[in-house]
């Protein structure tokens, strides 16, 4: 999904792009009662493992969708690892289930269905996955059709869709979505635990999700110390729509000091 910006963010900063557990070809384990390794707090210390084998122990992170969410629990989490943090189109998962309204729902139904128990989703999408996909995927961009996606692109993304092992996988993300990492931003909040990096969110103003919410910044405030933050003219997709704006975006705010 980043082979759009990374030739123009490669100028400025070295690279590293990991699949998440149970996505693209990384790993899917298998899960237990919490839906671990699929919580985002076991994902974010996934990544801070695979860092640090690769010898960053601080480091700037910008995430989309679930990566979204990984680096944003990976921050609240290890306050200690960004020097930067940046949110592609997603609003915190607490404020998604807390403000699940007939609008927000529609937009996200998804959500509720994916995190229904096993097999039922499973079950249902393995009957024919790339219809699922290629429905969803549509619906989310700003053209509401799959030619914003670069033919190689997709191929990626229906090979790994189509690995039942990994349907169940990216079926626990969202049961530990609905569950424990849930859990884990209540306690969060409840302690008054903030992101303390300087952070920026940006959303798409054209069929990303946030652009359902009332005030996508207002909401990240609420979350972070020092956040900044716009939409960029693109659907939910921002690196694979608007990869000039999103690369723009994501060095302007990474190189400044």
């Amino acid at each position: 999904m980043w082979h759009r910006v990374a030739p123009a963010l490669a100028q400025h900063f070295s690279l590293i792009m990991p699949d998440l557990p149970g996505y693209g070809w990384s790993g899917a384990p298998g899960s237990d009662a919490t839906h671990a390794p699929y919580t985002k707090r076991a994902m974010a210390n996934a990544m801070i493992e695979l860092m640090e084998a690769l010898g960053h122990v601080h480091f700037r992170l910008a995430g989309h969708d679930r990566g979204g969410r990984v680096a944003y629990r990976l921050a609240l989490d290890h306050p200690g690892r960004l020097a930067k943090l940046a949110t592609l189109d997603i609003v915190p998962t607490w404020a998604m289930w807390h403000h699940m309204d007939a609008r927000l729902a529609n937009r996200a139904w998804h959500w509720m269905f994916l995190a229904l128990p096993a097999p039922f989703p499973e079950t249902m999408i393995g009957k024919d996955p790339l219809f699922f996909f290629d429905s969803r995927a549509a619906a989310g961009t700003k053209i509401k059709s799959l030619s914003a996606f670069d033919p190689r692109a997709l191929a990626h993304y229906h090979a790994f869709f189509s690995d039942p092992v990994r349907i169940h996988a990216t079926c626990e993300d969202y049961r530990a979505g609905r569950t424990t990492d849930l859990t884990h931003d209540e306690e969060s909040r409840a302690t008054a635990k903030k992101i303390t990096c300087p952070m920026l969110a940006i959303w798409g103003g054209a069929g990303g999700i946030p652009a359902e919410t009332d005030d996508p910044l207002a909401t990240w405030r609420e979350w972070a110390a020092a956040v900044q933050g716009f939409a960029i003219d693109s659907g939910h997709y921002l690196a694979e729509e608007a990869p000039q704006a999103t690369a723009e975006a994501l060095i302007a705010f990474f190189t400044r000091p």
